[in-house]
């Protein structure tokens, strides 16, 4: 048995850049997009907002992260969690920190704490929190 918790991340209007975004920094694998415009459901969306994201699917890893445009005036800023990345290289940690945090806002710098090699806290360029963690090694 698998648990999945299905989460999507909702965009204001910029889901297609935050995938590029993440599949070059993370290393992603974007399998699917679906337009507004392309959808059964096109005409439930204004004739501008035809080339947003209605469904997109990004391969980080063995996980799949969704997410989609928001209508006009439906766009709510994430808040209650953080995208939770795991690494086992402090290198990588900080390059993906890095990466992240580049025109985005730092809520604390990645950094050794008491249990990991590296841990920092940021809110990407497209509004998402992420954690990144890299834990020490007890072997």
């Amino acid at each position: 048995m698998t648990l999945s918790p299905y989460i999507s991340l909702s965009f204001n209007g910029q889901c297609e850049a935050a995938f590029k975004f993440y599949e070059r920094c993370l290393g992603g694998k974007i399998g699917f997009m679906l337009k507004w415009r392309d959808s059964p459901m096109a005409a439930e969306a204004p004739p501008q907002w035809g080339e947003k994201i209605l469904h997109g699917r990004i391969t980080v890893g063995d996980t799949d992260l969704i997410g989609a445009d928001a209508l006009p005036g439906q766009y709510e800023q994430p808040k209650g969690f953080s995208v939770l990345l795991n690494t086992d290289d402090p290198v990588d940690a900080e390059r993906i920190f890095r990466a992240l945090a580049e025109d985005g806002t730092v809520q604390m710098p990645i950094q050794k704490t008491f249990w990991a090699a590296r841990f920092g806290a940021v809110v990407d360029q497209f509004g998402v929190p992420w954690e990144i963690n890299c834990e020490e090694s007890h072997y």
